[in-house]
């Protein structure tokens, strides 16, 4: 088994779809690394969070925008060897965003942006009354650098290409 770079956009998008969560990744005033996971939507290169406007993750983001978020789906355990530790993998695909996050204010484009949240959850229409509009804290980070990855991958040898 061994691990490979996913290069084609629309398996990373479809990764990216299929996650019900990702995982937030922050940094403090000291360098200490802060995850936290969290709902969130996709679309055009941009994942959208949501969140109270106040608490360690919010007084985070404003200190510090740059942030990373990882996607994992799977979580099956493979072997070459059952007896060998070093054989053992947990079969999965990651993808790993980096960018900088950037605080949502317009009440339209909040009222857009919520729309796209739950499209990743649902294909059912919503309404948002203006206080949840207004009180909910968005945020979107552009992503300026993607990598993802397949692990526990089946080797390719001569006998199964």
């Amino acid at each position: 088994m061994k691990t490979v770079f996913i290069e084609d956009q629309k398996e990373i998008e479809a990764i990216i779809r299929e996650c019900k969560t990702c995982f937030l990744g922050l940094s403090d005033d000291n360098n200490q690394p802060y995850v936290v996971p969290m709902n969130f939507g996709y679309a055009d290169n941009v994942i959208y969070l949501h969140s109270g406007q106040e608490g360690k993750k919010w007084e985070m983001m404003k200190k510090n925008s740059k942030a990373c978020i990882t996607f994992m789906l799977g979580d099956e355990l493979a072997w070459q060897d059952e007896h060998v530790a070093c054989s053992w993998r947990v079969k999965s695909k990651t993808v790993i965003a980096e960018g900088e996050i950037e605080f949502i204010d317009d009440f339209d484009e909040k009222t857009e942006i919520l729309h796209i949240f739950m499209a990743q959850y649902s294909d059912r229409e919503f309404k948002f009354n203006a206080p949840a509009v207004r009180n909910v804290g968005i945020m979107k980070m552009k992503i300026d650098t993607l990598k993802a990855k397949q692990f526990g991958a089946k080797a390719e040898t001569p006998w199964n290409k």
